[in-house]
This record gives C-alpha cells, structure tokens and sequence, in this order.
C-alpha cells in the first residue's frame, strides 16, 4: 500500500503564496499519475491538478494560472506551488496517485487508489 504524506499548508492572506508537498516515505512515484484534489466545508471535492509519469499536466480551471504542480527532485516528492491565494481556494488539499506507468495523460476525472491525509491551506486576513 503506498503511503502518501501531505505538508506545507497553513494560513496566508490573500494574495499570497503557499507551496504544498506531497511525499510517499520509502517509495518512489515515477511510475504514478499524481494528483491534487480540495474539499472545502459543504462543499464537494474539486479536482485541482495532477501530473502524469512523462510530467503531462491538467489543472481545474479555477487554479489555472496560479497553480503549478511539478516533480521534486526527490523521486517519492510532488509539489503544488499556489501563488495569488484567494479566499476561496480555503480548503484541505489531499494528494492521490495512481500506478499508470504508460500514460502520458493524467486526469482529474477518475478515481485515484491511493490518497494522503490532507493539510489545511486557509487563506484570509
């Protein structure tokens, strides 16, 4: 089972930045489609970004141009760079994967296997 370990939310204000991690202690995820999705209170999760095995990318179209997810130069380590944080994007972010070692195209719209525990990003002044 891999294990999936989310870090790097907090507080921030608006218009500022966060950057999130996503690590999976003792493996490596060159062969997953890795993926960001954010539930906020009463409302339904929202696909945020994922990145495939080749680094093919998707992202929700509310965090398109604020939000880049990329591979760490850690082979277990993806990352979510958020910049321009609005009220709206409060939320817990999780991380997913998928084993897909062919694919050059992740989605945003299948269900993932393996999921983290989540990390709070709150954005407000």
């Amino acid at each position: 089972q891999l294990q999936l370990v989310e870090s790097g939310g907090g507080l921030v204000q608006p218009g500022g930045s966060l950057r999130l991690s996503c690590t999976a202690p003792g493996a490596t995820l060159d062969f997953y489609h890795i993926a960001w999705f954010r539930q906020a209170p009463g409302k339904e999760r929202e696909g945020v970004s994922c990145i495939s095995t080749t680094r093919g990318t998707n992202y929700g179209e509310s965090v398109k141009g604020r939000f880049t997810i990329s591979k760490g130069s850690a082979r277990n380590t993806v990352h979510l760079q958020m910049n321009n944080l609005k009220p709206e994007d409060t939320a817990i972010y999780y991380c997913a994967a998928n084993w897909n070692p062919r694919s050059p195209i992740c989605s945003l719209q299948v269900a993932y296997t393996h999921w983290g525990q989540g990390t709070q990003v709150t954005v407000s002044s």
